[in-house]
């Protein structure tokens, strides 16, 4: 039998292809699945991921035939294709981001398990979750975080970070601008975010040209 889950993995390998197949009634109703899928447990959760692939069978018969064969996927690991998973399909359709696949989505998962801030938990420690140069990062249901080195104990952004951020143009690539502070950097020693507070910080800034003035 068909484990669902492998079904909505192969529809996040193809999403550009699928995507302008579905009309919004669909999209609407796929999103509405997938977010049960999410946010309910158990049985509820695999029935909601059943009836999303189902959906994408009806749909889209001659990319997903069987749909006969399909059933609710048992309690244990799911089924994926290409590299892709049934939550890089929930990313591309509730989360507004592609980080997504093989390689990007094992970044995305990194990257939102580093200590962040919701704009509502900067707001009560003071710090200004809308200030520019920050960076933004989207998590399931589209949630804002802010990674958390962003800002001084004390609530402020930090001034290194700002000026950073800006190089890297944060506000059109958050990923890849927390990528740059949360990864190993073989110029410096450790994580450029591992370097705030300490002498290495006035590397950061020249390490940071150096990444984009070839661009």
């Amino acid at each position: 039998m068909t484990d669902p889950h492998a079904r909505l993995a192969a529809a996040a390998a193809e999403w550009d292809e699928l995507h302008p197949r579905l009309d919004p009634a669909a999209l609407a109703r796929l999103a509405l699945l997938l977010s049960a899928s999410r946010t309910e447990t158990g049985e509820a959760a695999r029935r909601a991921a059943l009836l999303a692939a189902r959906l994408l069978g009806e749909r889209l018969p001659d990319r997903f035939p069987g749909e006969s064969r399909l059933t609710a996927a048992p309690a244990g690991p799911a089924e994926g294709h290409l590299g892709f998973t049934a939550e890089d399909l929930a990313v591309l359709v509730l989360d507004g981001h592609r980080m997504v696949g093989p390689v990007l989505g094992e970044v995305r998962d990194r990257l939102l398990a580093a200590p962040s801030l919701g704009d509502a938990e900067a707001l009560e420690r003071g710090s200004d979750p809308y200030a520019p140069g920050l960076v933004r990062l989207r998590a399931a249901g589209g949630q804002v975080r802010l990674p958390a080195f962003q800002f001084t104990a004390d609530g402020r952004v930090r001034a290194t970070v700002r000026e950073v951020n800006l190089l890297l143009d944060a506000d059109e690539d958050p990923w890849g601008a927390a990528d740059w502070w949360l990864s190993p950097n073989a110029w410096l020693t450790g994580t450029p975010a591992g370097l705030l507070d300490t002498p290495g910080e006035q590397q950061l800034l020249a390490a940071a040209r150096f990444l984009t003035e070839g661009e």
